[in-house]
């Protein structure tokens, strides 16, 4: 079969690549188009196959054509497949349905759940629960040597979002525990960050703080001990490895999280959760098990085979027909200069 992998952001390829050396690997044809100017090219490999326009894209015919982003244009031929860019489900949007997919693969009971009852609304799309592709990697990373360290490891990974973002309320308090303790602070910003916090966050560098560069965050995942955030969907990616979190006025605090509304807590909130208890190691757990069961590294295949399987029985008779979104669509086109 013939697949297109849409992207518009960088953090797509780590969503992205899992499914393409799937789909190589089983003998379809693979192509890629980058939306916007926003994604560094340089990450493309030299096997792939890079549409350079819209039209290209079009006259491809793909069966079908996988998203971590919210909007895709009616006119690219073929299926539409939902892969979700994060867990973010606390943030305005995350649930709202656009009239753009056919196929939601969801990555766990909760989001299932939730998605199921807006299908009830709008019965133009299938659920699938596979599991997030991005997450094969993060699963088989953690079958390798990890780094092993004298002193603990913490991960600041906060959300760019300005309404959301504790990059601001808790860099003085963490730069002095930096100096007072022997932690070690691993800085890693969301792409969309704010460029004058990143730089403050440079400024502050020294041997126990260091600002993370790299595009991919799975290796500090699997190496930090306790994460530090506020309501990124990192957050979620570290519980799934039995880890605790520390989070700083998140979106709706749950009793998984050790949430915190005060800098001046931080260091007892990440004493507590170096300390991890029974109590908050069964709650992670529960948490897990919720948002995203599949440890087994093989949410691509699953994906792969929910629009296999859609694809053959498409349309399906219990769906409706999308909603033909003309301004939406109009928009869309406007931005990529497609106007046939």
């Amino acid at each position: 079969m013939k697949f297109l992998l849409y992207l518009s952001q960088n953090y797509s390829f780590e969503i992205l690549r899992p499914l393409c050396s799937l789909m190589h690997k089983e003998g379809h044809d693979v192509r890629w188009f980058v939306e916007g100017s926003e994604v560094n090219k340089s990450q493309f490999q030299p096997d792939d196959i890079v549409l350079s326009t819209i039209s290209e894209a079009i006259s491809f015919q793909p069966d079908a054509s996988f998203l971590p982003g919210n909007l895709v244009p009616s006119f690219i031929p073929g299926l539409k497949v939902q892969l979700f860019h994060g867990f973010e489900w606390k943030k305005k949007g995350h649930f709202r349905i656009r009239g753009c997919f056919d196929l939601y693969c969801t990555q766990g009971p909760f989001f299932t759940s939730k998605f199921e009852a807006l299908r009830e609304k709008h019965p133009h799309f299938t659920v699938k629960e596979t599991g997030w592709t991005k997450l094969d990697t993060l699963f088989e990373y953690t079958k390798k040597d990890i780094p092993q360290h004298k002193s603990p490891v913490i991960l600041y990974a906060p959300t760019f979002s300005p309404s959301f973002t504790s990059a601001n309320s808790l860099l003085n308090a963490m730069l002095a525990l930096s100096k007072k303790k022997s932690w070690k602070w691993k800085v890693k910003f969301h792409p969309k960050m704010d460029k004058e916090t990143i730089e403050a966050f440079k400024r502050a560098q020294h041997e126990n703080l260091e600002v993370i560069d790299s595009h991919n965050i799975i290796p500090l995942l699997v190496e930090s001990d306790v994460m530090v955030s506020d309501t990124s969907s990192a957050i979620t990616e570290f519980l799934l490895l039995g880890k605790p979190v520390v989070t700083f006025k998140n979106a709706q605090p749950e009793p998984v999280l050790i949430d915190i509304d005060d800098a001046n807590k931080l260091e007892d909130a990440v004493e507590k959760a170096l300390a991890m208890d029974e109590t908050l190691k069964e709650s992670i757990n529960n948490y897990s098990l919720k948002m995203h069961p599949f440890t087994d590294g093989q949410s691509a295949q699953r994906v792969l085979q929910a629009t296999i399987e859609e694809i053959e029985n498409y349309p399906r008779e219990e769906n409706v027909a999308k909603p033909k979104n003309i301004f939406r669509n109009f928009k869309l086109r406007k931005r990529l200069g497609y106007w046939r």
